[in-house]
């Protein structure tokens, strides 16, 4: 079973490694989701969506939102973004009965990427 929740937060960066448009400073309003897998406790729930809300205003939308990216997260990519989301949260969602299950961020409606924790070799071309 999954308990997701939804976040948003306004941001601005730019890509210096990107040749394009995008290399200059710009901002999104980005949603963030994040999933949690489990099995129901003693008490019906998997987490408590307030506990979850908590827990990732502190970690990543207080931090986040309203800065300037660059400053925290070197290459804000979409994808760099979701792995330090999932570092910061990976720890704090694990219990006996549940564990973060995916990380999803979208720069804009309809352009996002999903993470789930898996270890990441980045190719050179």
């Amino acid at each position: 079973m999954f308990v997701i929740r939804k976040f948003k937060f306004d941001a601005a960066h730019n890509l210096e490694s990107y040749k394009g448009k995008c290399e200059r400073l710009h901002g999104h309003t980005y949603r963030l989701v994040v999933i949690v897998e489990g099995i129901p406790d003693s008490e019906g729930m998997i987490i408590d969506f307030v506990e979850l809300k908590d827990i990732v205003k502190r970690e990543v939308i207080d931090i986040l939102d309203h800065s300037y990216i660059n400053e925290i997260i070197k290459q804000p990519t979409a994808e760099n973004i979701a792995i330090w989301i999932w570092q910061r949260l990976e720890e704090k969602l694990k219990r006996g009965n549940c564990h973060l299950y995916e990380i999803q961020v979208w720069e804009t409606e309809d352009s996002g990427v999903i993470y789930r924790g898996e270890k990441i070799e980045r190719r050179s071309e």
